[in-house]
């Protein structure tokens, strides 16, 4: 996908009122978009297929978890729950998504989806449970087959493909059209699907109380997400933290405390069990170098630099410099922002860095990506070469800088220069998976342990107390208890 209104050239946010904040969108991703959207208010079987061409999508991109087990675990839950369901005997489909965020979405094909992010944060069966008839509640109750409803196709759409790219840009733009359209139906169908979810899980014999708990799980991740790491929460059934949404939720599992069964169900699995070596979080993904390629998790970008050198970085930028005792040489990559008008790489570089020093100037291809490459007059310094290109990606401007001293062969720095921009490209989902091993591990809280003890030993060195908090239900201030199981990063 380019970021392109013309071949080559960058369209600036500010002059497309439709995307909003959001940086520069290919037309053809617009009017894709936009066409789908009308498709889907006028089709009602344009929609129908949703959930498979999400499905395909995911699969596309690599991001169906890979574990058998939690997928044959899911469905087991689901198909269990849509036994007491008036859509029993029809084919729901239960995936689980290899996605860090925490989210659970249905469409009206009857796919219902959970993301491995969400499946870290619950502490029962009954709790998944819970999130799973809540989907339910929205596939019987015909909710996206209403108007609102469908409009959730572009953001469900967005979130795949801002997740898969790194990019903001087809997030804020699915989000634009679809944001108002979503605070108007969310409490009244949040709220139906809540009372659907609560009949099911207790008519599977799962404690229904753990429905009130699964949305305390939402409203204190939602709380951790905006205020430590401020950042914006995914999931659409956090509406249920609005007070009278969950008054009324409390009201209807006190109202139903008669008909709950003198003993619960069997689980279908241990639960925590489950839970040990559940993949966690991308995290790691930053700032890992492996078989010679730099990946860099918050830029979600690959690149390949010279080998035998040393890589940094800061969350804005990548470097590379030649080891201690070689010629000296460096090359830098970092993010900078977009154009304030319609520009080609050229321009970015002429117009908006003022660049008057550039010589031997080319248009490059760098995958999917267009871009510039040139080398720099060198007036002063002991270099002998001075290179810089840029590189449009997904919304993001990203301009290479390189540097070969007064010693070595110019001709072998420029081509590994151009060796390094050509290698630039996106993270993949296998890219996460190949370089994130951090896991899920259960262990017994010994007595007088705390949080602050547990973070000292795992790998999340931001937020880390806080984050075991909000895995095991005790967030904002909560401490275990000797004897309790405890989720816990390693």
């Amino acid at each position: 996908m380019t970021t392109y209104l013309q071949p080559g050239r960058f369209k600036h946010p500010a002059q497309s009122p439709l995307l909003g904040p959001a940086a520069g969108v290919a037309p053809g991703l617009v009017l894709a978009l936009v066409l789908s959207l009308i498709m889907v208010l006028s089709t009602p079987a344009a929609y129908a297929g949703a959930g498979a061409e999400t499905y395909n999508e995911l699969l596309e991109k690599e991001l169906i978890y890979p574990d058998e087990e939690w997928q044959d675990y899911v469905t087991e839950i689901g198909e269990r729950l849509l036994a007491v369901s008036p859509h029993a005997g029809r084919t729901y489909t239960f995936t689980v998504t290899d996605q860090s965020e925490v989210n659970a979405f249905a469409t009206p094909d009857a796919y219902i989806f959970v993301t491995r992010g969400i499946l870290a944060h619950f502490n029962s069966e009954d709790e998944l449970a819970g999130v799973i008839g809540h989907e339910i509640g929205h596939v019987v109750g015909n909710h996206g087959r209403r108007k609102v409803g469908k409009l959730r196709l572009g953001e469900i759409l967005g979130w795949i493909g801002s997740y898969a790219t790194g990019s903001s840009a087809i997030y804020g733009l699915s989000n634009t059209l679809t944001q108002t359209a979503i605070a108007g139906y969310g409490r009244a169908y949040e709220l139906e699907a809540d009372e659907y979810g609560t009949q099911f899980i207790m008519r599977a014999g799962y404690n229904p109380r753990a429905m009130l708990d699964s949305i305390q799980m939402l409203r204190d991740h939602d709380n951790f997400q905006r205020t430590v790491n401020n950042r914006p929460a995914f999931y659409h059934g956090i509406l249920g933290s609005h007070p009278a949404h969950q008054k009324r939720l409390h009201e209807l599992v006190q109202q139903s405390q008669h008909l709950f069964p003198d003993e619960l169900a069997e689980p279908e699995r241990d639960f925590h069990a489950m839970l040990d070596g559940l993949r966690y979080g991308d995290d790691a993904a930053t700032g890992v170098v492996k078989d010679g390629v730099y990946y860099h998790g918050a830029l979600r970008l690959a690149i390949k630099f010279p080998a035998g050198w040393s890589v940094n970085a800061t969350p804005q930028e990548v470097f590379g410099n030649t080891p201690r005792g070689m010629d000296k040489a460096s090359i830098g990559v970092k993010r900078q922002s977009p154009p304030e008008e319609e520009q080609t790489p050229e321009e970015y570089l002429t117009k908006t860095l003022r660049r008057d020093d550039l010589e031997d100037g080319k248009e490059i291809q760098v995958g999917p990506y267009q871009g510039y490459i040139a080398s720099v007059k060198v007036v002063s310094g002991n270099a002998q070469v001075r290179k810089i290109a840029v590189v449009y990606k997904d919304g993001g401007v990203y301009l290479f800088n390189g540097e070969l001293g007064d010693k070595g062969d110019p001709a072998q720095f420029e081509q590994q220069f151009e060796d390094t921009v050509n290698s630039f490209r996106a993270m993949t989902a296998v890219d996460l998976r190949l370089i994130n091993n951090q896991k899920i591990k259960v262990v017994e809280a010994r007595p007088g342990q705390t949080y602050a003890d547990l973070a000292r030993n795992i790998p999340l060195k931001v937020h880390g107390e806080e984050t075991l908090r909000v895995l095991n239900g005790h967030h904002p201030r909560g401490e275990p208890r000797a004897g309790d199981l405890i989720k816990v990063v390693q």
